[in-house]
C-alpha cells in the first residue's frame, strides 16, 4: 500500500479538526442573527429568561430548544469579560464555499479585502461591518496568523459575520496571484507609498479590486508588498497620518467602491 505524502496527511487532519470545531457566540445581536441564519449550524443555546423573551421569535424560527439558566449562574464556556447579555449560542463555523464562487457573487464589479496577519478579532469584526456596508464580496484572511471566528469577532461585527463572507486561505500571496489571474487589481495599503488610492484607480475604473491591509505596527510583509500591483496610501492632512486598520479599511473601501460602481 502506497504511503500518503505528509502534506496529504496534514490536510486530512486539518479537515477533521475543523469538522469538530465549534464557536460560542454571545450577545443578543450576534445570537439573534445566527439563529435566523439558515446556513448556520446551531448546536446549543443558553439563555436567561429575560434574553429568551427578547429572542423568542428568532428561537422559534431556528427550531432550537434553549437551556434557560439563572443570570447569576450563567454556565456557558465564555471568557469572564464577555458581555453576553444573557445569551450564548454554540455553532459550527460558516462554510462560504470556494473562493472563486464567493468573490464573483452578485452582478456588481467585485471588490475584496485581504488581511495580512490581522489577528485582533475586534478589528476583523469592524472590517466585516465596513465590508458589508460598502458591498465587498469577501474579506479574506489566512488559516494561520489571522483572527478565526470567535464570539468577540461576531459581537464586534454586529451581525455582519452571518452575511459577509469571511474566508481563510492557506497562503495570502498565492491567493493574491489567483485573484490577479481573475482580473483583480491588487492594491496594498502602505503609509509610505508614493501614490494615493484615487491616483491608482484613475486608469482602472470598473475593474475588480483587491485591497490588502496589514496588521498595525508591522504592516504588510515583504512578500505581500512584492505581490501587489501598487502600494497606495490614504492622504492625510496633518503630520500624524496613522489610522487603525479597521478605520483604514473603511476609508479605502469607500474610495475604491465609488470608483467601480
Amino acid at each position: 500500500m502506497t504511503k500518503k505524502p505528509q502534506w496529504v496527511v496534514e490536510k486530512e487532519q486539518s479537515r477533521r479538526t475543523e469538522a469538530r470545531t465549534t464557536v460560542w457566540l454571545f450577545g443578543l445581536h450576534a445570537v439573534r442573527d445566527a439563529l435566523t441564519n439558515p446556513n448556520r449550524e446551531k448546536l446549543r443555546l443558553i439563555v436567561t429568561r429575560n434574553a429568551q423573551a427578547k429572542l423568542e421569535d428568532s428561537i422559534a424560527l431556528a427550531g432550537i430548544t434553549p437551556e434557560v439558566t439563572d443570570p447569576r449562574n450563567f454556565n456557558a464556556p465564555l471568557d469572564s469579560g464577555s458581555v453576553h447579555q444573557g445569551a450564548a449560542l454554540e455553532v459550527r463555523p460558516l462554510d462560504w464555499g470556494p473562493l472563486d464562487q464567493v468573490v464573483l457573487r452578485g452582478d456588481d464589479v467585485p471588490c475584496v479585502v485581504l488581511l495580512d496577519r490581522v489577528t485582533d478579532p475586534h478589528n476583523v469584526g469592524a472590517i466585516l461591518r465596513s465590508a458589508e456596508v460598502f458591498g465587498a464580496t469577501a474579506v479574506i484572511g489566512t488559516r494561520h496568523h489571522s483572527a478565526p471566528e470567535t464570539g468577540a469577532l461576531a459581537k464586534t461585527a454586529s451581525g455582519a459575520l452571518e452575511r459577509q463572507p469571511y474566508l481563510r486561505e492557506r497562503n495570502l500571496a498565492d491567493t493574491m496571484e489567483h485573484l490577479r489571474k481573475m482580473g483583480f487589481v491588487l492594491l496594498g495599503l502602505d503609509g509610505e507609498a508614493d501614490i494615493t488610492i484615487d491616483a491608482a484607480m484613475q486608469s482602472r475604473r470598473n475593474r475588480p479590486v483587491a485591497l490588502i491591509l496589514g496588521a498595525e505596527g508591522p504592516g504588510l510583509r515583504a512578500r505581500t508588498k512584492e505581490t501587489c500591483d501598487h502600494l497606495v496610501k490614504i492622504p492625510y492632512a496633518q503630520a500624524f497620518g496613522s489610522l487603525n486598520v479597521s478605520n483604514a479599511a473603511a476609508v479605502a473601501l469607500y474610495e475604491v467602491t465609488r470608483k467601480i460602481d
